[in-house]
């Protein structure tokens, strides 16, 4: 299958707080950086990265993660402005949006028609042996060596969105095809280990079979931990 993708636009964003039903919270900062395919190579683009206005205060436990006060965003553009920067130039014929645990990101920006990868997601089932899967983690697991100019400080937006472009070159670098990068993306997010339980710990692949029937179909686990038990279930030949 010939590869659709010319250009794919890693998003990151740091928010007022994480959304729950109760509070939907907002964007605070925009980042993104563009991993383009050239001749066969993907290489990693400039950085933008922009403050933008919430219209409501940052909570206390976010702003301890980012640092970006009330005060630096009450001249900051509208939010939209930052939306509309992301989209400027995405072709949903050969483009597609990425970003570390894209859910995340969904909750603020539908990103019209693009597609999605989550690297988070892909580095789950590529890179299974890191002890971690945060960006960072994988960043040093995997021995990328950045420009700590762009890099730094975590949790903000231009420097994690520099970050994980430069891991979504390595996601792409094994020869996986994005268009599978996608559909796993829009799929539960497979689980290296059992971070629950009598197998807390236990590699997925490792779980005894019974263990595994009683997850998928006797249990009330959420969906997406179903579908961990499912997949490997499938994998051993067992109808799920």
């Amino acid at each position: 299958m010939a590869d659709p993708f010319t250009l794919i636009r890693l998003i990151d964003f740091e928010t007022t707080g994480a959304p729950t039903e109760e509070e939907r919270h907002a964007v605070c900062e925009v980042g993104f950086c563009d991993v383009v395919q050239s001749g066969g190579r993907w290489t990693v683009g400039d950085v933008t990265s922009m403050l933008v206005n919430p219209r409501r205060p940052v909570d206390i436990e976010a702003r301890a993660v980012h640092h970006i006060t009330d005060v630096e965003l009450e001249a900051a553009p509208d939010v939209t402005i930052g939306f509309r920067a992301l989209m400027e130039g995405m072709d949903p014929s050969c483009m597609a949006f990425a970003a570390h645990n894209a859910d995340f990101e969904r909750q603020f920006f539908g990103g019209g028609d693009m597609a999605w990868i989550c690297t988070l997601k892909a580095a789950y089932r590529i890179f299974p042996d890191a002890p971690r899967h945060s960006n960072q983690v994988l960043r040093y697991f995997l021995g990328i060596d950045l420009d700590e100019a762009l890099a730094m400080p975590p949790h903000r937006a231009g420097p994690d969105a520099y970050v994980t472009a430069h891991l979504l070159v390595r996601i792409l670098e094994t020869g996986i095809d994005p268009a599978e990068l996608v559909r796993w993306s829009n799929g539960p997010a497979l689980l290296p280990k059992v971070n629950f339980g009598k197998h807390k710990g236990c590699r997925w692949k490792d779980v005894p079979t019974d263990y595994l029937e009683w997850i998928a179909f006797k249990s009330d686990m959420d969906r997406d931990v179903k579908a961990n038990a499912k997949h490997w279930l499938k994998q051993r030949g067992v109808r799920a």
